[in-house]
């Protein structure tokens, strides 16, 4: 966790320009390359919006997608999509290197570029929706999911002039095809090796960008690689469900440090900032609410263990009701967007841990025997301040408080003494011998 921590630090305050890798000059126009290397989510829409419209204004001859993805959120590739058919710049979708796949979203942003190419060993397809939150195949809602996600990757592909049908059956029966099958079924427009090889065979293609013909001159143009900004990078922090879920503890931590010491500060401060990194974050990803009900009502059982003495049952139900609430937490069938199931272990038993100290030490000041006040005073030792005999009461000091006392012996001022009962407000003192 405290990698991820620093990760995250390292990563927010990282140089505000993202840097391009020029990796040959020549005398013909750029072709921007960016990559896609991962799940599909609002991040890599903003990556990807954000450089078309840099190579829209840097009138650009082309920008090549590298694509490798498992797939990922429907919204997050719709928008995706209305950027690629809305782009004036062709786009070209390379899935490679060989081994990459486009599974799901990849379908549809594959099939949205103006022209497609695989490497050798690679696939594409399986496009199915799968529910979120639960809904299975059978419910009315999921029908209608994918209905409209086959009206949605069946116009892509008439758009494209690319095989309908074989569009719709990946959204329908997660049908997949290599390279090889995908070239032969109209799918893609070819296979090559890798990027240097994308240019050469796309050269003098003629492409529809937004109702425009436009004929590829990319024989001798400059390829140039564009790196994440680092409002992109700090998206992507804020998108991986991991550190979501890190936030939304450092704001609970915070908050209630802050609660149990008024004027802090620095706990509410980080705890203030956490919320709110959290919220970001888990407005991006699709959030469980039973989850999230789950881990607020662990932290409402922890801090009732301190005020009630439940002899660890309340614990023991915090314990689990965390545990079980963060796992519930980010309901996603892909593996890139739940969390670590390290980081969730790591959070449960950091908290068990600190709750568990806290409820200690609860328990020990409630059972410690009162100092403060005629109940519980007897054995204590103070200094008389005043001359004592007996029949005579006199003052005596203890603890920092001032009490009348009596005694059945003489006492000096200055002598220490032993308290030895209390009646009402007046003590029953000995000499310390």
């Amino acid at each position: 966790m405290f990698r991820l921590i620093i990760i995250t630090a390292i990563l927010i305050f990282a140089p505000l320009q993202g840097s391009n890798l020029l990796i040959s000059r020549t005398s013909g126009a750029d072709i921007y390359i960016i990559e896609i290397d991962g799940g599909i989510g609002p991040a890599t829409a903003s990556y990807i919006g954000n450089n078309l419209e840099k190579a829209a204004d840097d009138k650009v001859e082309a920008l090549i997608i590298r694509l490798n993805t498992p797939g990922g959120l429907l919204e997050s590739t719709r928008d995706i999509v209305s950027s690629i058919l809305e782009s004036p710049v062709p786009v070209i979708v390379f899935v490679g290197p060989g081994g990459a796949r486009a599974g799901s979203a990849g379908v549809f942003i594959t099939l949205a570029a103006n022209i497609a190419v695989m490497a050798p060993g690679t696939n594409i397809g399986a496009a199915h929706p799968v529910g979120i939150g639960g809904e299975s195949d059978s419910s009315a809602m999921f029908d209608k999911v994918t209905n409209d996600a086959s009206a949605f990757i069946r116009s892509i592909a008439q758009k494209r002039g690319r095989n309908e049908e074989w569009a719709e059956l990946a959204v329908r029966e997660s049908i997949s095809a290599t390279e090889n099958e995908a070239l032969e079924s109209e799918v893609i427009d070819y296979v090559t090796d890798d990027i240097e090889s994308v240019i050469s065979v796309i050269d003098g293609d003629t492409v529809d960008c937004a109702g425009k013909q436009i004929v590829l001159k990319t024989k001798n143009a400059n390829l140039v690689f564009i790196e994440k900004n680092w409002r992109e990078k700090m998206l992507d922090v804020l998108s991986n469900p991991n550190f979501a879920y890190i936030f939304m503890m450092l704001a609970i931590y915070g908050i209630l440090f802050e609660l149990y010491n008024p004027g802090a500060i620095f706990p509410g401060v980080i705890g203030g900032i956490s919320a709110v990194l959290a919220a970001y974050s888990l407005q991006m990803l699709p959030v469980n609410y039973a989850g999230l009900g789950l881990i607020m009502l662990s932290v409402i059982l922890f801090i009732i263990e301190i005020k009630v003495q439940s002899y660890g049952m309340l614990t023991v139900g915090g314990v689990l009701s965390l545990l079980l609430g963060s796992i519930m937490l980010i309901d996603s069938p892909f593996e890139f967007m739940e969390i670590s199931l390290t980081v969730i272990i790591t959070a449960v038993v950091l908290t068990t841990a600190f709750f568990s100290v806290v409820i200690a030490l609860g328990l020990k000041a409630q059972q410690a025997k009162k100092t403060g006040g005629s109940d519980g005073i007897a054995g204590e030792k103070g200094v008389a301040i005043q001359n004592i005999s007996p029949g005579i009461k006199g003052k005596v000091k203890v603890h920092g408080e001032i009490w009348q006392a009596e005694s059945k012996e003489s006492i000096i001022s200055g002598d220490r003494i032993v308290v030895k009962d209390a009646i009402g407000f007046v003590l029953k003192v000995i000499k310390d011998k």
